[in-house]
């Protein structure tokens, strides 16, 4: 009993939170979308990935949590489970959007990780190999992937056995560890490339101003990938504990507790939607200055409108 009331206050807690984390994380990647944009000084291919990453959280905002406060109000009532339209709603956000958007965010994340990573050993020939349009490809088949999981997830969903679902659980938490250890050991090695780039800028003995040309070039690769570096460290720990819950499903199965997990688990990965925009204005000055002009405009308007 005592269980049950617990899950039920944890269901009215994730309500509030998702209710305030929808507004902001709606604000906020509204206006990173735009400042992204209008930022000319980034490197297209890292606009490019930022900008779906921004979709996707987005998204999040507009679709996903309006769609979870509405399954947890609906879960507050009895006799759900046969309620047409607690049904939709369930399938609606477990296994369509919540699953398209995650698996674009978690793709986007690597992507990132992947073109910080060309950069600094590619050199000259990144521009080269790095095209604006393979990076369109590539986001082009992130979005495609994604919806191809998110359709295997509703497949799943109408053919539900216990068997059925601890199956791709086991397959969906292999591909988010597998990216997950994927984009640690590339910014492992971004890490080391960096800093033998920089004891090689100071090393050099030659004119001025070929010196003072490479340090400004690795100074800019280096923010840019510490920049992607936090974007990835906060979607860890975001993202961290629904994986352990994928795997305390396979192992024990569903109950109260995993429930309860699960609530607050599903709230902090729609948190990472929020802090993602923060990120970007906290370590790229670029962005940030963008989003300034951009809040003074509308403060100016606003002004002169009254």
């Amino acid at each position: 009993m005592t269980d049950i009331k617990e899950l039920y206050s944890s269901r009215i807690a994730n309500c509030i939170f998702n209710a305030f984390l929808c507004y902001t994380t709606i604000v906020l990647n509204t206006v990173t979308i735009h400042a992204i944009r209008k930022t000319s000084s980034l490197p297209k291919p890292l606009k490019t990935l930022l900008l779906c990453l921004a979709v996707s959280d987005l998204g999040v905002g507009l679709l996903v949590q309006p769609l979870y406060i509405a399954y947890l109000v609906m879960k507050l009532a009895s006799n759900t489970e046969n309620n047409p339209a607690f049904n939709t709603t369930f399938l609606g956000f477990w296994y369509a959007m919540n699953n398209l958007l995650s698996y674009a965010s978690f793709f986007c994340v690597t992507a990132l990780s992947v073109d910080r990573f060309l950069a600094i050993h590619l050199h000259l020939r990144y521009k080269e190999l790095v095209t604006h349009k393979r990076v369109v490809a590539v986001v082009t088949s992130i979005w495609v992937i994604s919806a191809f999981l998110s359709f295997l997830w509703l497949i799943v969903a109408f053919e539900w056995t216990s068997m059925n679902i601890k199956f791709f659980y086991a397959i969906c938490a292999s591909i988010e560890v597998a990216c997950l250890i994927t984009t640690a050991v590339l910014y492992c090695k971004i890490y080391l490339a960096v800093r033998h780039h920089a004891h090689h800028i100071r090393a050099l003995q030659v004119r001025q101003e070929t010196q003072n040309g490479e340090m400004e070039n690795s100074s800019s690769l280096r923010k840019y990938a510490m920049s992607t570096f936090y974007v990835y460290l906060v979607f860890l720990v975001c993202y961290l504990p629904q994986n352990c819950l994928y795997f305390a499903f396979i192992i024990s199965g569903t109950s109260i507790t995993v429930d309860i997990f699960s609530l607050y688990s599903s709230t902090l990965v729609f948190l990472n939607s929020s802090l993602n925009p923060l990120i970007y204005c906290w370590k790229m000055k670029d962005v940030r200055h963008t989003v300034i002009n951009i809040l003074r405009k509308i403060l100016s308007s606003q002004t002169e409108e009254k």
